[in-house]
């Protein structure tokens, strides 16, 4: 079943009230992914790549045109200590989150995680001169 042919089928905003059962194969990696482990009934991103697609502007509207591959481009954590996946779409740039899957890839949500600190946008080799001038005495280490 398409796309098309569910928004024909279900009223507007259905998906918000229901959990989806659908199996899809992963448009980035290829694999099948079936909803049995992810702890939800709302499955909405591969749990390998962890990618997804522009499919809603409200979660579960199913109101999105684009269509476009949402990418994982960071990681927050909840109030209450829920860990959750921020998308970008790579066609139009919207910015969404969801939670993450009981089955997600550890080693992908780490990875993505650990991004901004494996790449600062300044250069390390100079933080004792940015240290100093910020009125630190510019030491990395106890002498």
């Amino acid at each position: 079943m398409n796309r098309e042919n569910k928004r024909k089928q279900f009223e507007k905003g259905y998906y918000k009230n229901h959990g989806c059962s659908d199996s899809f194969v992963c448009k980035v990696c290829g694999r099948l992914v079936v909803s049995a482990g992810a702890g939800s009934g709302h499955r909405n991103h591969c749990p390998n790549c962890l990618n997804s697609l522009h499919l809603d502007l409200v979660p579960g509207d199913r109101a999105a045109d684009c269509g476009g591959i949402m990418e994982p481009v960071g990681v927050w954590v909840r109030q209450r200590g829920e860990w959750a996946i921020i998308h970008r779409c790579r066609r139009c740039g919207h910015l969404s989150s969801n939670r993450v899957a009981a089955d997600d890839n550890p080693m992908k949500l780490m990875s993505i995680a650990m991004k901004p600190l494996s790449q600062p946008p300044f250069p390390l080799d100079r933080i004792e001169e940015m240290t100093a001038l910020m009125g630190g005495d510019g030491q990395l280490y106890a002498k």
